[in-house]
């Protein structure tokens, strides 16, 4: 009988660690490219594309096929960090100071952070170089970014990032500090992500971490054994760059699986990956190309043509149409998706603050008005009730200093389940995804609804434009920061995390210098 008593008191204890175990909040990454957009993912149906590591984490996922950011950099990245959409957080544009996120803003991992998380941001930033909205002050505990929109980027309108920067051996800034780095940016930041997740994922805490790579961003500089691929290929050098970027990112992502799973962390992390907007007009092969025909871009080794593929959609980077905002949008979780599922509902970058929360177990602050849902009903069941509504996009890319209301029939779109209405025409987009028929007439009823829902949204966003009449920054934050650490005590090399990672390009990571 006592023998059955300790049997018995076994059982419950390990049935009380595993209900423990299940119920300890799961950790986050959430990985997004630059530009990548949709088609460019081999299991997306790309035809020529080699992203072995991402189409195993599309099979392996809940993959949303009808998922919608903002058309350009800034604009999305506002409305992931705060879940309400970026024109009514003052962000308008990538440049011209309308790329800074309202201080009153409550960020994602100021939500998290009540609910036990801590937070690290890795990469592309985009919402204000400036102290005040640098992510050290907007919630995360660790930070390593590039300034600007890009690495390097310098041009008028721009903050600018640190001076003469480039894609290899770059300078980042660390919790602060400008570090300077050795090997390609993009190895760089997934070994930055990681070797901060090595730190603490032992601390008892759940950590998100938020990996935003500037590729395949221009300038279109892959590293040189992928970029060679390509120009032997026949491609021209930017399109061999932003695709050579794209399989570069495929290999580190299939390096960052391996490590998490050598550490034991799959079981209880859920990994996002996307990308912030459209495919960029390079993919297509053509500077200002932003509709369907197909270029030849290159020719395969066994002589056939290497074409452009968008997807059968209309559209890219900068436009409203559904090539312009529809990325992938993948998440994994080993121990709780057991096998891979798409869900066809039309869900938008707004609903990630909430979902992310959703997941945390973290409360969504009354004072801040979300604008998204949790999409956990959609990733954990399969057939949930779920109401349609409006999505709204705008290009917002207006001259600096040019009067906002101006634009507001200009280049806007609505989109619910079925429809989308592109500056006043409709298109159905379960019979005619690639929108070549008008079907305005048809639905009159409809389109004066989305019209009307345009006008309440906009006119409740004109006001909170913050950043339109706000003067240029005298002085470039990272420049006058930069130099001034240069002269006082010197830029250091970043001590890089002990990780066994595979170099992109030959010579290892000291093979190229500035």
């Amino acid at each position: 009988m006592e023998h059955i008593k300790k049997v018995i008191q076994i059982i419950i204890c390990c049935w009380i660690v595993t209900s423990c175990a299940q119920e300890k909040n799961p950790n986050i990454i959430f990985i997004m490219t630059d530009d990548q957009g949709y088609p460019v993912v081999g299991a997306h149906g790309h035809p020529w594309i080699r992203t072995p590591h991402l189409d195993k984490m599309h099979a392996q996922s809940v993959r949303f096929d009808r998922f919608m950011m903002g058309s350009t950099c800034a604009p999305s990245r506002a409305g992931i960090m705060a879940g309400v959409h970026s024109i009514k957080n003052g962000v308008t544009h990538t440049i011209f100071e309308r790329e800074r996120l309202n201080l009153e803003a409550i960020t994602i991992p100021e939500v998290l952070n009540p609910a036990g998380y801590t937070s690290g941001y890795f990469g592309k930033w985009h919402l204000g170089d400036e102290a005040p909205y640098q992510p050290e002050n907007r919630g995360f505990d660790e930070t390593f970014i590039h300034g600007a929109g890009g690495i390097g980027q310098t041009y008028a309108g721009s903050c600018a990032d640190v001076p003469g920067n480039t894609y290899f051996n770059p300078v980042f800034k660390h919790n602060g500090s400008f570090v300077k780095t050795k090997g390609y940016c993009t190895d760089i930041l997934f070994k930055s992500t990681l070797g901060w997740i090595q730190s603490v994922k032992d601390s008892g805490k759940p950590f998100f971490a938020y990996l935003s790579t500037n590729a395949p961003h221009s300038p279109f500089i892959a590293p040189p054994k992928y970029q060679k691929y390509f120009e032997d290929l026949g491609f021209d050098s930017k399109v061999a760059g932003f695709y050579g970027m794209v399989e570069h990112i495929d290999d580190c992502m299939g390096q960052m699986f391996q490590q998490l799973e050598d550490w034991g962390l799959m079981e209880n992390t859920i990994i996002i990956f996307t990308s912030d907007n459209g495919m960029t007009r390079i993919g297509c092969g053509l500077k200002g190309f932003a509709g369907r025909p197909q270029v030849q871009l290159g020719t395969s080794k066994d002589g056939n043509p290497m074409m452009s593929y968008n997807a059968e959609m209309k559209g890219l980077k900068g436009t409203v149409n559904e090539g312009g905002v529809r990325v992938p949008f993948f998440v994994r979780w080993d121990g709780v998706i057991k096998e891979g599922r798409t869900v066809k509902t039309v869900a938008s970058y707004l609903d990630i603050l909430p979902t992310l929360a959703d997941f945390a177990g973290a409360k969504l602050p009354v004072k801040q008005a979300f604008e998204g849902r949790s999409l956990k009903p959609l990733i954990l069941e399969n057939d949930p009730e779920w109401e349609d509504r409006y999505l709204f996009q705008h290009v917002t890319r207006w001259k600096h200093e040019a009067d906002p209301d101006e634009f507001k029939w200009g280049e806007y779109s609505v989109r619910n389940q079925r429809f989308r209405l592109v500056q006043g025409v409709l298109y159905d987009m379960e019979k005619d995804p690639e929108q070549n028929i008008d079907v305005t007439a048809e639905h009159p009823g409809l389109v004066d609804s989305m019209k009307n829902a345009y006008e309440k949204f906009w006119d409740e966003a004109r006001p909170l434009m913050i950043n339109e009449e706000v003067p240029l920054a005298a002085e470039k934050p990272f420049h006058v920061d930069y130099n001034a650490q240069k002269a006082s005590r010197g830029i250091p090399e970043w001590e890089a995390p002990n990780l066994e990672w595979k170099e992109s390009y030959e010579g290892g990571p000291t093979g190229l210098e500035n």
